[in-house]
């Protein structure tokens, strides 16, 4: 109880900075508006409940998007189930929206008792779920005391998050009793998570709902008909999900590439939005010539860099190009990587940086099956020529990648079934 007690005074005083970061006004980033109330418990009630609801917290996009196959899938089991998604973040909820009448979005309250409160009052759940590993101390009490389970699902543990955790081992020993299930992507995980003291009993290792890539035919179609409009002779490769740091590393990688491939285009996708117009700037500064995917811009044949400046089309994006770096992954330890399954379920051959610690499993497995390159930043141009140069190894390794996504299917059911216990 104590050290939850300073555990709130701590948050008292951090909160009106990480409230600052939450709604300070960005370029492309989606505004707050009359919700933010939400974020303290002020909640509008459901505006039609069949049933008790499904409370599914996915915190931003990338929690978004891998909720996404879930929501589909609960609501194909149970279509009278009603579910309401909660994120902290406006770019999270952007990306449940487009989900339309299949769920409910409400804000996440933060981590305090009242807020929360307040947040169960007004949804009443029936089960939280939270995607990955999103444990805050004082809601996960709140939720509990409630009555209500809550199951972690899709749940990894890097070891550096292990030891982070370890660190304040007498909080994380508040929190975990408060879970019901530990729904972990690999045995790895559910060995960290023991070493924290959460049970054996509480533990399951059901895979990644991340490898349940399915792409749709519509998604495919749209890929081949930008490649077309991109150009369909040229060379094409995709940076995908960049951060602050890398893509100049990315830039000086093209450049070289342009030195033997001079018709070659680099599709620069930044992962945040409101880093699209510094991107853009930083591409014409380089003193390349750079076309805006929200522009239709029709002198594309000129371009050597086609920036993605919109949110939710990466499957489309990387589906129109002969190679994918994965990025987040040339930054230290600041990012540890990003999901390397979609690419892979597109059969695009993969390069990423050697920073990929929270995606070590699935980068190994890729790995251990040749259907991936671990790369420094100076190297990815060399990598980029050969696998450019090279049909049948770019065709070798798109079939290995598919090989790994449909062997490591199947977490969706056993996540399906774990909740319905």
């Amino acid at each position: 109880m104590f050290v939850r007690i300073l555990y709130t005074i701590i948050l008292c005083l951090a909160a009106p900075f990480l409230l600052l970061g939450l709604y300070k006004s960005k370029p492309n980033k989606p505004k707050f508006g009359s919700h933010w109330k939400e974020h303290f418990g002020i909640t509008p009630q459901l505006s039609s409940a069949k049933s008790k609801p499904l409370w599914i917290h996915a915190v931003s996009v990338g929690e978004s998007i891998a909720a996404i196959p879930l929501i589909k899938a609960l609501k194909e089991q149970n279509p009278d189930q009603t579910i309401v998604v909660t994120t902290t973040t406006s770019t999270g909820a952007k990306e449940i929206q487009k989900l339309g009448d299949l769920v409910e979005h409400r804000y996440m309250p933060i981590d305090f008792s009242f807020a929360v409160k307040g947040f169960i009052r007004a949804i009443q759940p029936e089960k939280m779920l939270i995607i990955e590993t999103e444990l805050w101390p004082n809601t996960l009490h709140a939720v509990h005391t409630a009555n209500i389970p809550i199951i972690v699902v899709n749940a990894r543990l890097s070891e550096k998050s292990c030891r982070n955790y370890a660190k304040v081992q007498a909080l994380f020993n508040q929190i975990h009793p408060n879970l019901s299930k530990v729904l972990c992507q690999s045995q790895a995980d559910a060995d960290r998570f023991k070493r924290l003291g959460i049970p054996q009993n509480k533990l399951d290792v059901t895979g990644s709902i991340k490898f349940d890539v399915k792409v749709s035919p519509n998604v495919t179609e749209k890929g081949k008909n930008l490649r077309d409009v991109l150009g369909s002779n040229r060379p094409v490769w995709i940076a995908a999900s960049t951060h602050k740091g890398e893509d100049e590393l990315i830039l000086s990688a093209h450049k070289a590439l342009l030195e033997t491939h001079t018709d070659a285009l680099l599709i620069l996708v930044p992962r945040h939005p409101e880093r699209f117009n510094s991107v853009f700037e930083l591409c014409r500064n380089q003193k390349l010539s750079v076309a805006r995917r929200t522009l239709q811009e029709s002198n594309l044949d000129e371009a050597q860099v086609y920036l993605g400046d919109t949110m939710g089309e990466m499957l489309v994006l990387i589906g129109a190009s002969d190679v994918c770096f994965m990025a987040g992954s040339l930054i230290g330890d600041k990012v540890g990587g990003h999901n390397m399954l979609e690419p892979a379920a597109l059969g695009i051959p993969i390069i990423t940086g050697p920073s990929y610690f929270n995606f070590k499993e699935i980068t190994e497995t890729l790995l251990s099956k040749q259907a991936i390159i671990i790369n420094e930043a100076h190297e990815i141009s060399d990598s980029l020529t050969k696998l450019i140069s090279d049909d049948q190894l770019r065709l070798s390794m798109s079939q290995s990648g598919l090989e790994v996504v449909k062997n490591c299917q199947g977490s969706l059911h056993k996540t399906l079934s774990k909740v319905a216990e």
